[in-house]
This record gives structure tokens, sequence and C-alpha cells, in this order.
């Protein structure tokens, strides 16, 4: 014998409210089967299952609209399950975003567990400028007031970047490394590696300028150096490892032959060259650019009249 529910009854059945009940109904998503004679309605086992359908599409986060197209069939179901799947993965990561940056709010509290606003609504910010830029890895190893000059960059660059521009920065990189990758059994310390370094930094340098030289050093040493976004750029461990040694070779190379002009050439020529290189190496980073002195003047391949030069600086 089959079995029927009043309204009230399959509500107490289910813990879904009458008033939800009723506007299941009043919008044609699950309407009560069976009429009586006396006009009262009564669902039957198929609306129960039609309703726990209805939960479970709900506990998946579709909405009534689309829970209505599913349920009349004629549809992919696998399609839309796979598409609402990805939706959930992508609200939880970003409520896994916000609950570490209210961990990262509370951490910042004072000792009167008082809340400053200004630092929430900076959190809030940053986090949204996160999910607009084209590596997102980089929250990970940019400080907040980084993560904001990295995604001015993003915007300049695409902004002031011909399609072209692109295109043919592409291109580059991707012979680069294809040259890098042909190469990982020579020493990245010997011409070769001078070269491609140079090439790499050239390339690089093109597109972050000195303005932003200190976010392309950070997402180097920090990011690819440390195994981060390399699928994203072609690069792997290895090849971050010989072009490391090669950058590093290439910088040797450059400033060894500008500190050999010293006593040979005009001090303002000089200077000038090395201003170059500094300013290539660092941009805008002065702390960086104070640290290449003391390794300088430590090194036994320059010589010492290029060493007092140094020290006048």
């Amino acid at each position: 014998m089959m079995t029927h529910w009043y309204v009230k009854d399959l509500s107490t059945l289910t813990k879904v409210s009458v008033q939800t009940l009723h506007y299941y109904d009043k919008i044609g998503l699950l309407k009560p089967s069976i009429r009586l004679e006396n006009g009262y309605r009564l669902y039957s086992e198929f609306d129960l299952l039609k309703l726990q359908q209805i939960l479970a599409l709900k506990f998946f986060g579709f909405g009534l609209v689309q829970i209505k197209t599913l349920l009349a069939g004629n549809v992919d179901m696998i399609e839309h399950f796979l598409v609402q799947s990805q939706l959930l993965q992508k609200k939880a990561a970003a409520l896994i975003e916000a609950s570490n940056t209210l961990q990262s709010i509370l951490s910042d509290c004072g000792d009167d567990k008082s809340v400053s606003w200004k630092t929430i609504i900076k959190s809030i910010e940053v986090y949204q400028m996160t999910q607009h830029l084209e590596h997102s890895w980089v929250k990970d190893i940019f400080t907040p007031e980084e993560l904001k000059q990295y995604a001015a960059f993003e915007t300049e660059w695409k902004n002031n970047s011909t399609e072209e521009d692109k295109a043919e920065f592409e291109k580059n990189w991707a012979n680069l490394v294809a040259q890098i990758s042909s190469n990982l059994d020579n020493n990245p310390e010997s011409a070769i590696g001078i070269t491609l370094g140079e090439r790499c930094m050239s390339l690089i340098n093109g597109v972050y300028g000195k303005k932003y030289a200190h976010l392309r050093t950070k997402k180097f040493e920090k990011g690819f150096g440390e195994g981060k976004g390399l699928e994203e750029v072609g690069l792997t461990p290895a090849t971050v490892a010989w072009l490391d040694k090669a950058i590093d070779a290439y910088w040797h190379h450059r400033i060894y032959r500008i500190l050999d002009k010293v006593g040979a050439e005009p001090h303002d020529t000089i200077l000038k060259l090395w201003n170059d290189v500094l300013d290539d190496m660092y941009g805008e980073d002065n702390a960086r650019k104070a640290e290449i002195y003391p390794i300088a003047l430590a090194d036994e391949k320059i010589s010492q009249p290029a060493k007092d030069w140094l020290k006048k600086l």
C-alpha cells in the first residue's frame, strides 16, 4: 500500500517547513500529486523522492531555478555537476582565504583586543586584488604593500602593451627557455651562460623596468627559486637553478668590465655605467644596491684602484 502525507506530516518527516513546501508548490517545483474528493491534496512517495532530490541539489549549491530545470529532464546532469563542482571549489578557496585574512587581522589586534577597521578594509582590498592577478601564487611571497604594487604593475603592463607586444614577449621567452634547457650540460658561468643570463635580464627588465625591479627580483628568488609558478612560465627546478647561476655570472662579468675601466676612463663615464648596472640589478631598491659594495670590496678579482674608487662613492 502506498503511503501519502499531508503537508504538515511531510514537513515533520523531512524537517522542511510548511512554508517552504507551500512555496515549492506555488512556483511549480514540487506540487502534491494526489487530490482527494474533499479538495485536500496529499504528497505521494514519488513526491517524497522528488523532495529528497531537491534537498540534495540544494546541498550542492544549486539554485531553485536550476533545480527545476535539472529535474525537468532532458539536460546533461553530469555537465551541470562538473560546472557546479568547479564553482564550489572556487567558493571554498574564497572562504579559506577569507578565514586566513581574519586570522591575520586577529593576530594584529592590540592587547586591548580592539579591531582596526582600517586594517580590515586594507586586508579586504589586498584580497580582492589577488583574485585578479595573472599569477595568483604571488600573494604567498609579497607583502600587502608589494601586492598593491604588483597589481599596479600588471595593470600597467596590460594597458600599455599591444597584443603584438605580448605575443613577441611570449615568443622570445619561449625561445630563451628552450635555449636554457638545451644548455643544462654546459657551465652556466661560461660564455653561453653569460649570454643567456644577459638575454634574460634584458627581456625581463623590458617588462618590469626600474620601477618594479624589486618585484621582479623577489618573484624570482622567493617564487621561481622556491618552486612556485614554474609551469606557468615553462620553467623547471633545473632550468631555474642553471639560470640563477647564469644571471649571477652575467652581473659579475658586467661589473668586472666596468671596474676594469677605473683609471683608464673618466670618473663620470664609469660612474654612469656603475649606476646603470645597479639600476638594472635592483631598480629603486637602495638597500639591495648597498649590499653590492662590501661584496665587491672583498672580491679578489677586483683591482685595488677599483676598490679605492668604490670607497669614494
